[in-house]
């Protein structure tokens, strides 16, 4: 997946705010599972309507999904458009010297299980 630079700026703009990374860490420690709204609501001590609206940003940025589980919304992250944000943000890592750059690939390629599905392993 190429990212372009507006999507890498939105992503980031989304993150930006203490309340929708602390939303984007618990999805990304849920995993494929993910968390209904209303856990995550409880559990990062947000308001219901507050919540709702960083939910809505992040979606808009792409970085999570939503869908139904009989009453309850469930939000995972996107982990193929995350694997493409920080791609997008080394891809031109330490230009002429790559082995600078390889903590950043080490921890990419060994983080949480394969990122062209989403699903853990």
């Amino acid at each position: 997946m190429v990212q372009s630079e507006a999507d890498t700026v939105a992503q980031l703009n989304a993150l930006a705010q203490p309340t929708r990374l602390g939303v984007f860490k618990a999805l990304m420690q849920a995993g494929p599972d993910g968390v209904s709204a209303g856990e995550l609501a409880r559990s990062l001590d947000v308001a219901p309507n507050t919540l709702s609206a960083h939910l809505t940003v992040l979606c808009r940025a792409g970085l999570t999904s939503q869908r139904r589980d009989g009453r309850s919304i469930i939000y995972t992250v996107e982990i193929p458009v995350v694997t493409s944000m920080i791609d997008a943000l080394v891809n031109d890592c330490c230009a002429g010297h790559p082995e600078a750059c390889a903590p950043l690939r080490r921890a990419q390629e060994t983080g949480c299980g394969d990122a062209g599905t989403g699903r853990a392993s």
